[in-house]
């Protein structure tokens, strides 16, 4: 793979959200442990929501498709989550825009600027504890591979960092949402936005034909 075609994207689109809705009530749990425990069917409202309006979304660019999704999911997806992956979509929409397929090096201009609209949406940063946590390595690992434009090793990379960042962020104490109000005991706890990354790029790399093997206990439990 060099290029990212709009058709790859729509194939990301869709197993983001089988992943999703497979993993709603474990999501969910995984929120429960800190926060209000409705992650999980918040993000699947957006993503079935997704689903039914899947076949008039216009398609006619990787951009306009992008700015619908983030419509849906602005609309559909409840709680804090819904501005945040709202914002990211639509931010991603703005470089592709008129676009029906981008480079590697495109891809990883479309996350940063995904990146940048969440930080200015909810005010967080790295380290907050946030599936930004998990985002920043991914970007870094896509723009490690830019020049060389190999998607596949791309992907491996990207997956295995994130996977990575829920071991890594566990023992941190949540810096923004509602883990962040109940103070210590947002420490020793997964992120369920973190894990939901890991878990969504774990199966990009199956639906891709990519090896990839996380480490993760809660990862591991979201892609069995």
């Amino acid at each position: 793979m060099s290029v990212i075609t709009q058709e790859m994207i729509e194939k990301a689109l869709q197993t983001t959200a089988d992943t999703v809705i497979r993993n709603e009530h474990y999501f969910s749990d995984l929120d429960g442990l800190a926060g209000d425990g409705d992650f999980g069917t918040s993000l699947a409202s957006g993503f079935k929501a997704m689903n039914r309006e899947w076949d008039e979304i216009d398609k006619s660019s990787i951009g306009a498709m992008m700015l619908k999704i983030s419509m849906i999911c602005s609309k559909h997806v409840g709680g804090s989550s819904g501005p945040i992956w709202g914002t990211g979509f639509m931010k991603a929409a703005m470089p592709t825009r008129g676009k029906t397929e981008i480079t590697l090096a495109e891809a990883a201009e479309l996350l940063q600027s995904a990146i940048d609209g969440i930080m200015a949406r909810g005010g967080a940063k790295r380290g907050d504890k946030t599936l930004l946590d998990a985002l920043f390595p991914v970007h870094e690992a896509m723009s490690e591979h830019a020049e060389a434009g190999d998607t596949a090793a791309a992907l491996k990379d990207a997956a295995t960092a994130a996977d990575a960042a829920v071991d890594e962020t566990r023992a941190l104490r949540a810096g923004r949402g509602r883990a962040s109000q109940v103070g210590e005991r947002s420490t020793n706890t997964p992120d369920p936005g973190i894990v939901a990354i890991a878990t969504i790029l774990q199966d990009w790399c199956k639906a891709f034909g990519v090896e990839s093997h996380p480490t993760a206990e809660e990862v591991k439990k979201a892609i069995a």
